[in-house]
């Protein structure tokens, strides 16, 4: 194999190609290192590793804004070790594997920060390098963001074959999480295509899995599945459905779930609470949760959670004049005009 394509990108296929590829394609042998470029060692790696994590956990809490430009310079270096290093089989494996996780932070990085074209690129990049690692949890977490690129754009089947997928080539091992994780973004595919009975069965099924626990193959990275995001996925699908009252409802049931370590993670679903609220009719309830999201964004840079700030506000507008409403727009619209400048 040359190392130079551990990364290579597969521009202008769609979704269902990197797909497909993740299928079929054989895994490769990495060529003997020469003896002249610097060695790969276990703690280099660990290190290198730990560089991934940290990244992902300051995500959570402060957004991607601050850290896509880190974590490309972070992921050039990986690719740049895999082209010059000096390392065995086993290593250069371990290697394709810290830089599958990588590629796929780093794309969730861009998608959160709105560069979807970017973001598809380093995904595909993720699959190509979790197939020379020969781990499948990493290919089924490449799957799971192209699962999200889809149905947050406008190819939401591609969601549900990628979500598929992924739990496919993790059949026989024991990582309820990581299958409870992939049912989710099948159940968003199926909702924002209107499907309903399949979008419900596919959260039931992530409910009872998610109950189960940890199992011994899942993933250090999903440390984040949990019986409250599992009930913040449902709400989402019935926010996409039409259902907002039971939207609100399953926003609630979700709300003590959250971490509020993870600022980010917490403002977007807060806002979803919000609009579901406002949908449903509820105006002092959607004020009410939406000056709680206001008072969490301050240092969070996320293009994702901006788009949702815009349709909470929407959502109030829709309420005419009305008073509970009035000085959440003020100080809404006040915000995003800061943000866009910033």
């Amino acid at each position: 194999m040359k190392r130079r394509t551990v990364l290579a990108t597969l521009g202008g296929t769609g979704v269902a190609t990197y797909v497909l590829q993740s299928m079929i394609a054989p895994v490769e042998e990495l060529k003997a290192a020469t003896a002249s470029g610097p060695r790969v060692t276990p703690p280099l790696l660990g290190s290198l590793q730990t560089t991934t994590d940290v990244l992902r956990q300051m995500d959570a809490a402060s957004g991607s804004g601050s850290l896509l430009d880190t974590a490309r310079r972070h992921l050039r270096f990986l690719v740049d070790l895999m082209k010059t290093g000096t390392f065995d089989q086993e290593t250069g494996r371990q290697l394709a594997g810290v830089i599958a996780d990588t590629a796929n932070q780093t794309g969730w990085y861009a998608l959160d920060g709105g560069e979807r074209d970017e973001a598809q690129v380093l995904f595909a990049g993720a699959l190509r390098a979790a197939k020379l690692s020969g781990d499948t949890r990493l290919r089924a977490g490449a799957l799971s963001f192209l699962a999200i690129h889809g149905y947050s754009g406008e190819d939401p089947g591609s969601a549900v074959t990628a979500a598929r997928t992924g739990r496919q080539g993790i059949q026989g091992q024991d990582a309820p999480a990581l299958n409870a994780m992939l049912l989710t973004r099948e159940a968003r595919g199926h909702a924002k295509l209107q499907d309903e009975p399949r979008a419900m069965a596919a959260l039931e099924e992530a409910s009872a899995l998610c109950s189960r626990g940890r199992g011994e193959d899942d993933p250090h990275w999903l440390y984040w599945i949990n019986p409250g995001e599992i009930l913040g996925q449902r709400a989402s699908c019935f926010l996409e459905l039409g259902r907002p009252a039971e939207a609100a409802h399953a926003f609630n049931d979700a709300r003590g779930a959250l971490s509020h370590d993870e600022a980010r993670t917490c403002a977007q679903f807060l806002s979803r609470a919000a609009t579901a609220q406002m949908r449903a009719g509820d105006a002092d309830a959607g004020a009410a949760t939406g000056h709680d999201v206001l008072a969490l964004v301050d240092g969070i840079q996320s293009a994702r959670l901006d788009d949702h700030l815009r349709t909470m506000l929407g959502e109030a507008r829709q309420f005419g004049g009305a008073k509970p409403l009035r000085t959440l727009l003020e100080r809404g619209d006040t915000l995003l005009k800061e943000r866009a400048a910033a």
